[in-house]
């Protein structure tokens, strides 16, 4: 991979709500680390990054980074992560791992597919992407943006294992060799499409059938107050007397069923 220039600034505002500040003035927070070096904290143009980003096969960039008013001229380093905004797919923040190029890298590389597979041409199956980066180990200069594999003679049922994808000069590519990377699957039929659509079906309907059933169980169900909610419902209670005042109503009940003795017939 050919390195880019790209210029860099030393980062003035770190402290809370200064990325969104640099940002404003059309430059993206940045920071730079490595094995021998201390991370440092810089700011990048952002039409600059953006730019680069457009033009390559993928994010795994290889930037010639000079630092205004560093004591080295250039930095080589690689593009390890950019952060992009949720919804408008803007840069937020980069990271660079300075390399050196001497030093072997280990980096993830999209994989791609070419041509139109037997399977899928001939029988009707779905082209499936069982990875879709693949780690390699090379040379920063080595460093390919992506990895093409040739699909056109897999068939139905079959499947291209890591092992059997041929890798760039200068490159190895890392993992379990028996891994799949592509598939032909079978195409679904009518009769699955049915089931998997009736099956759909009825867990919503199920769904809907046990809210229904709690609804309806609601309605003849006392709710338990809520907390908090005892004052509020003290209102309508009745208050139990208060200290010395019980006696009185006692007494009056208490001479409400009394029966008067009956008189004595002379």
């Amino acid at each position: 991979m050919k390195s880019v220039p790209l210029k860099a600034y030393p980062r003035t505002q770190t402290r809370r709500g200064g990325a969104k500040k640099l940002r404003d003035t059309g430059r993206v927070p940045a920071v730079i680390y490595g094995r021998e070096v201390k991370p440092q904290n810089l700011e990048i143009s952002a039409k600059e990054i953006g730019d680069l980003i457009h033009h390559s096969a993928s994010e795994n960039l290889l930037v010639d980074l000079s630092v205004e008013n560093d004591a080295r001229a250039k930095r080589l380093a690689l593009v390890q992560e950019i952060q992009h905004h949720p919804l408008d797919g803007k840069v937020l923040h980069v990271d660079f791992h300075e390399v050196a190029e001497n030093e072997k890298v280990i980096v993830n590389v999209p994989v791609e597919t070419v041509g139109e597979a037997a399977g899928v041409k001939n029988s009707s199956g779905v082209l499936e992407h069982i990875m879709f980066k693949l780690k390699v180990r090379c040379l920063p200069k080595d460093l390919p943006e992506q990895i093409t594999v040739d699909v056109t003679s897999l068939e139905l049922g079959k499947a291209l294992h890591l092992g059997e994808i041929k890798a760039p000069a200068g490159v190895e590519i890392i993992g379990d060799k028996s891994m799949p990377v592509v598939t032909v699957a079978m195409p679904r039929t009518e009769e699955e499409e049915v089931v998997a659509t009736t099956t759909e079906a009825v867990a919503a309907g199920d769904v809907e059938m046990i809210k229904e059933k709690k609804e309806e169980g609601g309605e003849g169900e006392e709710k338990a107050p809520a907390k908090g909610a005892g004052k509020g419902a003290e209102k309508g209670a009745v208050k139990a007397p208060e200290k010395g005042a019980a006696a009185a109503p006692e007494k009056a009940a208490d001479k409400a069923g009394e029966k008067k003795p009956a008189e004595k017939k002379k």
